[in-house]
């Protein structure tokens, strides 16, 4: 069971993308979304039994690497961490196929689509079941890959191309670091297996464990969209909706905060690792809410509020309440992908037309996209008895309830950002439903709800939007709970549910006071000040915060005009100079380039001279002495210089100087004018002194004495 959990995506995605001619549309479309539907099914018998049962299972497939040094295996675990992931990517991924069958209904390439789709899922359960840090690097590293392919599945599309390989290179930054912390595990723990690096991190240096903790870190941002990489995040939009869907709901951008959740063993020994994620959290948080309040671009906006979930996701984390960000994790996936779902629906009915300036009074024709978007949109906000409600907030409650400085700035960046949510979520359906109509008269006469394709998933995500916070509350967060067993590790000392319940009164209800008043307020700018905020944008000030919020605080002219021409910089002196110029001489043309010169200069050598040939012959006999004589020092364990101050005793210097008078003469008599002359003498000169040299040696007394012993 546990095995098809992931197996049974990747065979539907293979079938839809090697046999999708054969299968057909239809088949493509059977194949793959019964294949996940049946895992998806799988993962909540399976919930019951690692999670509600206590009973965990690893699977060991076999080992990548066995050597001395270090051992890397394929093997995946299933824990109450990675369960309640892969259950809840595995209900969406179901549900987004479904809702695709209708969505991608008019696109000649369905069955590429939904082999990318059955794939990604695959990935990302592969990622999550990993039993080491292989196993959840390869899922990392495809699920980019095949969010590429979704991205840019209208590859045709200039926006999508450009959005597609944004988000590649973006996320190639935060992988260059999740690497570095790999290797650096492996050298610090020489192991990759969860069991022995989260065993051994106690007796572990401090500051290393810092270093690792903050490249963990850095790796996360990429993915999970943080401030500083976040800017991949909203271009994405440029894919189908339902891949927006996917992606911001339960899958790539929840895998950064995986990796901080299932790493909390070595977080949990780093307090500046900690902190870090704090406040990376708190600021992401801050800054992706208050982006998006003018942002006008309908998906847009939802990214952005992905973007500020994710902060929150991170700063509970920082926080040490692993229990707390999983349940919020969770939560998020169901009611951001209803989010995306009914944004699709909206865009469906109305050409594509993404501008929320050019939409409005809807809300007659599209009763239930209405009815789905408000729903995500309450869940979003955390309104209380909403999903959403019971995970963010108590995550600020817990802020405050740490009384440190981090911490406290962490509420109140928290209360502030979920003030804005409100204000935007509302904005968002203000302008879509409310307001007065924007659209050409076609839209009108042509708007429609969505099928019953869709609404089946919308359905279903809404129901969970409502009731799941209150259903699960009590298993991921409850007093006493045992929920995460060993999945998760909190240091005794970072424990703080406890005093989160007696926290004052008014700091409990102000982040939900902040959220009505500003729903309330942008439901009344409007629906009915819509001029005052038009003579707002007149007045200098607001037009410069306009272009301040709307342009995302400059990030991207930043990058744009010192990061980007910087890198670009070095890369071309890295390749110009260190690539092409010194490895390249060295190593590559270098290389080629002098073998060949020797070559040619050792075939020169043989001009068939004798004379030449006398040299050789020489010059090697003194080679192979020294080879002969060399293993017999080391056998007898004679020192060279011993050797070399008794060589005297049996070898006269004479004749040694004088072979070497006569090597030289040869070497020059090589080039005279005259050699041929003197080409019978120079033959003998050449063989008699060498021989002359042995001869004597070899009947030298002492020679004779130290070798024969007479």
């Amino acid at each position: 069971m546990f095995f098809l959990l992931f197996s049974l995506p990747c065979l539907g995605g293979m079938t839809s993308g090697l046999l999708g001619r054969k299968i057909g549309v239809t088949g493509a479309h059977i194949i793959t979304t019964s294949a996940v539907m049946i895992s998806a099914i799988l993962s909540i018998i399976a919930f019951y039994e690692v999670v509600l049962c206590h009973s965990p299972v690893t699977i060991h497939l076999g080992d990548w690497v066995h050597s001395e040094i270090l051992t890397v295996s394929w093997s995946f675990t299933f824990d109450t961490l990675s369960m309640s992931i892969i259950t809840t990517v595995l209900i969406i991924s179901s549900l987004v196929h479904l809702y695709s069958i209708d969505y991608m209904s008019s696109d000649p390439h369905n069955q590429r689509f939904f082999c990318y789709l059955s794939l990604f899922t695959f990935f990302m359960v592969l990622l999550v079941a990993g039993d080491n840090y292989f196993v959840l690097f390869v899922g990392w590293e495809f699920i980019a890959v095949c969010s590429y392919l979704l991205i840019n599945f209208w590859f045709t599309v200039i926006e999508a191309n450009k959005s597609a390989m944004q988000s590649f290179i973006v996320n190639r930054v935060g992988d260059m670091a999740l690497s570095i912390s790999f290797l650096g595990i492996v050298c610090l723990f020489g192991n990759v297996d969860f069991s022995t690096v989260f065993s051994l991190a106690p007796m572990m240096n401090e500051s290393a464990l810092t270093i690792i903790g903050l490249l963990l870190l850095f790796g996360g941002m990429g993915k999970s969209a943080q401030i500083g990489l976040n800017t991949w995040l909203p271009t994405a939009m440029a894919g189908p909706t339902p891949v927006s869907s996917l992606i911001h709901s339960a899958t790539l951008v929840s895998a950064g905060v995986y990796v901080l959740l299932r790493s909390s063993p070595l977080l949990e020994y780093s307090s500046t690792a900690l902190i870090a994620i704090t406040w990376i959290g708190s600021i992401t948080a801050f800054f992706a809410a208050s982006t998006g309040l003018l942002q006008n671009d309908l998906k847009r906006v939802i990214a952005y509020s992905t973007c500020s979930q994710m902060g929150y996701l991170f700063l509970a984390c920082g926080l040490s309440q692993y229990n707390t960000a999983l349940f919020h994790l969770v939560n998020h996936a169901f009611f951001k992908a209803l989010l995306f779902l009914s944004a699709g629906a909206v865009l469906h009915a109305t050409f594509d037309q993404q501008d929320q300036r050019r939409l409005g009074g809807f809300l007659p024709l599209l009763p239930f996209s209405y009815t789905s978007i408000l729903v995500g949109s309450l869940s979003l906000m955390a309104v209380p008895f909403m999903t959403g409600f019971y995970s963010k907030d108590l995550i600020l409650e817990l802020a405050f309830s740490q009384y440190v400085f981090h911490g406290s700035i962490a509420y109140w960046l928290g209360s502030i950002s979920a003030g804005l949510t409100a204000f935007y979520s509302f904005r968002l359906v203000a302008m879509t439903f409310l307001t007065y109509p924007n659209s050409p008269k076609k839209i009108y006469e042509s708007a429609h709800d969505a099928a019953i394709f869709a609404m089946i998933p919308m359905t279903t995500l809404a129901i969970l939007a409502i009731f799941f916070g209150y259903v699960a509350r009590d298993l991921f967060v409850g007093m006493g709970t045992d929920f995460a067993a060993n999945s998760l590790f909190t240091h005794p000392s970072h424990i703080s549910l406890i005093e989160a319940e007696v926290i004052p009164t008014s700091y409990k209800l102000l982040p939900t006071f902040i959220t009505f008043a500003s729903a309330s307020l942008a439901f009344y700018l409007y629906h009915y000040a819509t001029p005052f905020l038009v003579q707002c944008t007149k007045s200098n000030f607001g037009y410069n915060l306009y272009n301040f919020f709307n342009g995302k605080y400059y990030i991207e002219v930043l990058y744009n005009t010192y990061v980007i021409p910087a890198s670009l910089g070095i890369g071309y002196i890295v390749s110009k100079q260190l690539d092409r110029g010194i490895v390249e001489q060295l190593f590559g043309y270098g290389l080629t380039s002098g073998l060949k010169d020797a070559s040619q200069k050792v075939a020169k050598l043989d001009n068939g001279t004798l004379p030449s040939y006398a040299v050789y012959f020489a010059l090697s006999l003194v080679l192979l002495t020294i080879l002969l004589i060399a293993p017999v020092l080391a056998i007898l364990d004679i020192h060279p210089t011993e050797f070399l101050q008794d060589i005297h005793t049996f070898v006269d210097p004479r004749v040694i100087v004088t072979f070497i008078i006569t090597i030289i003469i040869i070497c020059y008599l090589k080039k005279d004018k005259i050699r041929g002359k003197l080409h019978i003498p120079f033959y003998i000169l050449s063989y008699l002194l060498p021989s002359l040299f042995i001869t004597y040696s070899i009947h030298s007394p002492n020679y004779r004495q130290i070798v024969f012993g007479f």
